[in-house]
């Protein structure tokens, strides 16, 4: 069993006070299966698969009364068996019947069950609008899974949390970490660079460290993934493809090697080789970003806060969330390079693409900044406490120009903080800490729930 983090999220939402849950994510993303291992942590666990089990919508076609639904699934189900206050039941791909989502706030009300539901298009097109019994605002709880972080890599490979510790700390402070161990993550993190964070094929992986078998398995990713495309749901409730959004998905897709090759790596709609507009296409790069496989960073029109209130909405780049499926569509001898050390093999693609995708597992928004005139440009902007910070990345130990020259003008730009992210150890510089590749890995953001102090009113109760 791989570890994944979310495990923990788990356990503490199974014991608090808690809604019925959802987990979302890209297809192939571990999260059936996350569930089911989570699922052993009870008693009894009902499972029902809502996209290949299309007789047991009928459960939910009723008046929503728990005990008819629990009738309908152990109907169909003759080894289901729901046990008050020990029983978790399961509703896997829920899109792929609005009245169960729509189910899960009488679910909530009556109590007596734990559910949980999985969904990889939902917020898709096509599986926004059957919603006619309305979707249970209030009444759900929402966790989003992404493809293995480099940390969870590492866990999965043996490395001993003492040694995490260390590193976490060092980066914490900015201090130079052991040789021995830079050395060692170094190398893990250009495997994880190639092999990324899909389960099966970081399992594939760790079987026989077998790259030429990895990327196997990352194109049959990739196919089972576009064989979904344009995939939705006719009033009826029946399986249809729209050929059309099909095709410009695919064609955004194909395009993205090409377009990250480029010196100017902003999306381009002339590069995406299918008839049609700009607009039309954007129909395909939006559905790539509502399934999950891809990601945008806006370009800033100012480095100043909010930063989403100063994105230029028609200039972004487009990312793979996962660095791996990046790698497995540019050349055979990519890998290769990367394992060598030679991350600038794709003009800088892969260092990039590796930044997005870790700040996206954080679910950090991602910006850039690219003056009109070409100059200066850096490769993100994200936003630590309200303030701007920068992030330039280079696949090498190289000059960081452009963000060197935002330090200097800060009449200009602003004064901000910076990091330099960079294939090197733990240092610093004139204005900004350098930190190496692998630090992206050990990036950490709380969820915790925003609760307001409870307010003494009672000088108010009595004012005349």
């Amino acid at each position: 069993m791989l570890y994944r983090s979310v495990m923990k999220d788990l356990t503490a939402w199974k014991t608090r006070k808690h809604h019925p849950l959802i987990i979302r994510g890209l297809r192939q993303i571990g999260k059936t299966y996350i569930v089911r291992e989570f699922g052993k942590l009870y008693e009894h666990v009902v499972y029902v698969d809502l996209r290949s089990n299309k007789k047991v919508h009928a459960a939910f076609d009723g008046d929503f009364d728990v005990d008819n639904m629990v009738l309908g699934i152990t109907a169909n189900d003759k080894s289901a068996e729901f046990v008050d206050h020990k029983t978790l039941l399961i509703l896997d791909e829920i899109q792929d019947c609005p009245n169960a989502r729509s189910s899960l706030k009488y679910w909530d009300l009556d109590g007596r069950y734990d559910v949980i539901a999985t969904g990889s298009f939902l917020g898709v097109r096509g599986f926004r609008a059957p919603y006619v019994r309305g979707i249970p605002v209030g009444y759900e709880e929402h966790i989003e899974m992404f493809p293995l972080t480099f940390r969870e890599f590492l866990i999965n490979n043996g490395i001993s949390e003492k040694v995490l510790n260390h590193v976490e700390e060092h980066l914490k402070e900015a201090k130079f970490i052991n040789p021995a161990v830079h050395e060692s993550l170094r190398s893990l993190y250009l495997q994880y660079l190639i092999v990324g964070g899909m389960p099966e094929a970081v399992n594939t992986f760790f079987q026989n460290h077998d790259l030429n078998a990895t990327r196997r398995i990352q194109q049959k990713i990739l196919d089972s993934i576009k064989a979904d495309f344009g995939r939705y749901k006719d009033s009826d409730g029946n399986d249809k493809v729209n050929e059309t959004l099909k095709l410009r998905a695919e064609g955004c897709l194909d395009s993205l090697p090409e377009q990250l090759s480029k010196e100017n790596k902003k999306f381009k709609y002339s590069l995406v080789d299918i008839p049609g507009n700009s607009i039309e296409k954007d129909e395909g790069l939006q559905y790539l970003i509502d399934v999950g496989i891809t990601l945008k960073s806006y370009n800033l029109r100012e480095l100043t806060s909010p930063l989403e209130g100063a994105k230029i909405s028609n200039q972004y780049k487009v990312f793979y969330t996962d660095t791996g499926l990046l790698v497995s569509q540019l050349d055979q001898d990519t890998a290769e390079k990367i394992l060598s050390g030679n991350l600038s093999a794709y003009k800088g693609a892969i260092a990039e693409n590796m930044v997005a995708s870790a700040l996206h597992s954080t679910q950090i928004p991602l910006y850039y900044f690219r003056a009109p005139s070409g100059s200066p440009e850096l490769d993100f902007v994200i936003s630590l406490q309200g303030e701007p910070v920068i992030i330039e990345c280079k696949s090498t130990n190289g000059r960081a120009t452009s963000m060197k020259y935002v330090l200097a003008n800060p009449k200009k730009y602003g004064k901000h903080k910076a990091i330099k992210i960079a294939d090197t150890n733990v240092g610093s510089g004139d204005g900004f800490i350098t930190l190496p590749l692998y630090s992206l890995g050990f990036i950490h953001q709380e969820n915790k729930p925003l609760i307001a102090p409870a307010v003494d009113l009672s000088e108010l109760q009595d004012f005349k």
